[in-house]
């Protein structure tokens, strides 16, 4: 059982950090070159099409499967399987505390100077965080 929750996690936060390395390598980095106005549009619109059964069900699913594999390596004193479950939830943490909050702000202000640089490195520190998560749990 352990190799399926172990693969599991694996495969969500693989798939969740190739999500945020590409809004940190592509989508930021073509947005920044537009119009502020014409990227807080795009922007918007991805925000609001990512909020779909897919996206749910792979971001709070591999959370709530890092949660059961950090829980699992404290029972079976396995301490890089804890640090691999505990690095794919500080990923998920950050998507909930700053993420999340700046894009409920660019969808009520629109305020894309403020938004895009703290937006731009909480993305790149989830996706190390679920890179790191992937190594950790592989180890």
């Amino acid at each position: 059982m352990t190799g399926v929750l172990d693969g599991a996690t694996l495969t969500g936060s693989g798939l969740l950090g190739g999500v945020y390395l590409a809004f940190s390598v592509a989508v930021l980095p073509a947005l920044r070159r537009r119009p502020a106005a014409e990227a807080v549009a795009v922007m918007r619109g991805v925000n609001r099409v990512i909020v779909n059964p897919v996206f749910g069900t792979l971001f709070a699913g591999t959370a709530l499967l890092a949660g059961a594999v950090t829980v699992a390596g404290a029972l079976g004193g396995q301490p890089l399987r804890i640090a691999g479950g505990v690095a794919v939830l500080a990923g998920f943490a950050v998507t909930a505390a700053v993420n999340i909050p700046l894009n409920n702000a660019l969808e009520r202000d629109g305020d894309w100077a403020a938004f895009a640089p703290r937006w731009g490195v909480a993305n790149h520190l989830r996706g190390a965080f679920s890179a790191l998560g992937v190594v950790l749990l592989l180890l």
